[in-house]
């Protein structure tokens, strides 16, 4: 069988001008901003305009733009080789998908008729499943493919944050950093995700729930006696109430315990703006404003070799990851 991997990222704005037309995608979605339209239209329109100037100050950062679709390029590489290299006679080729910004949906679609596979898999790259992460990119999937009359059958992957695999990716690589820097004094990890606000959790969002359910089965796996951490949430905009605790806080309180800290990027299995900024340059600044002596960051998964294996797992065993809360 000919299958079709549809990779599902965030995207990325591809240059400074791309900046505002990027978020205005972010906060035009139904799933991020529940308004309906037009308020919400209008709203995206007034957000994005004023994030801007903040948002091109972050990414000339890192270059004038994200690092995320190359990035995800290169897992979609590493996958698909992967699951060529198998005995099974399927043959898989991946597809590239991003909800905010190119390549959309519309044009992925358009590929994958091309290539007329028997069978499609959603594969989005949230190891945690959230009605603003997968949901969003799924429902838009499938809209965009109705429309373009793409009857291919297709099944979708909800989440695979408890995978062996993807928890050994992660155990391995902070075992290395928590030996490395462990003889330097008390130490504290710290595994931070991108927060949502509280009343989407509410609903329902299962987010949160699995979010401390990949930290727990990290630090099971680690077995590092009184281990020292802690699950805490960053990127908080807007004023409405977020999931705490803040990684913010957390820094400074580490500060005021005297330890020093790794930060573990529990969600992000990507490079961009919010690890290579937030994370490393801004966090780490607060880190030694608030007395924290060594600050560390674990990288994000990429292409790592335990991760892709979870990928592959997902991709070969669909039914067994799919969920109820699609």
């Amino acid at each position: 069988m000919k299958k079709a991997v549809i990779l599902f990222n965030l995207g990325g704005p591809s240059d400074l001008d791309a900046v505002e037309p990027f978020l205005f995608n972010l906060f035009n979605d139904k799933n991020i901003i529940t308004i309906p339209n037009p308020i919400r239209f209008f709203l995206a329109k007034l957000i994005s305009k004023k994030r801007t100037p903040i948002a091109k100050d972050i990414y000339k950062q890192i270059g004038n733009k994200s690092p995320i679709l190359e990035e995800t390029i290169r897992q979609a590489d590493a996958l698909e080789k992967l699951l060529n290299n198998n005995s099974e006679g399927n043959i898989y080729k991946t597809f590239i998908s991003m909800r905010y910004w190119h390549p959309f949906s519309y044009e992925t679609v358009e590929k994958v008729k091309e290539y007329n596979p028997d069978e499609i898999i959603l594969l989005p790259l949230y190891p945690q499943f959230s009605t603003t992460t997968s949901k969003s990119s799924l429902d838009d999937w499938y809209k965009i493919a109705k429309k373009h009359k793409l009857d291919t059958p297709t099944k979708d992957i909800c989440g695979y944050h408890l995978d062996v695999d993807f928890i050994t990716a992660h155990t391995e690589t902070i075992q290395k950093y928590y030996d490395d820097v462990c003889g330097n004094g008390k130490t504290r990890i710290l595994f931070s995700a991108h927060g949502l606000p509280e009343k989407i959790i509410k609903k329902g969002d299962p987010y949160q729930k699995q979010i401390e359910e990949t930290a727990e089965a990290i630090v099971t796996k680690l077995s590092i006696e009184n281990l020292d951490y802690v699950v805490c949430y960053q990127s908080r905009v807007g004023r409405l109430k977020w999931i705490g605790p803040s990684t913010d806080d957390e820094i400074k309180r580490a500060g005021q315990d005297s330890v020093q800290i790794i930060v573990v990027p529990i969600a992000f299995v990507s490079e961009h703006s919010e690890t290579l900024v937030e994370l490393d340059i801004e966090y780490k600044h607060l880190a030694h404003e608030n007395g924290v002596k060594n600050y560390y960051r674990v990288p994000a998964l990429g292409v790592n070799e335990n991760f892709i294996k979870t990928l592959a797992n997902v991709c070969r065993d669909v039914d067994n990851f799919k969920c109820n809360c699609y």
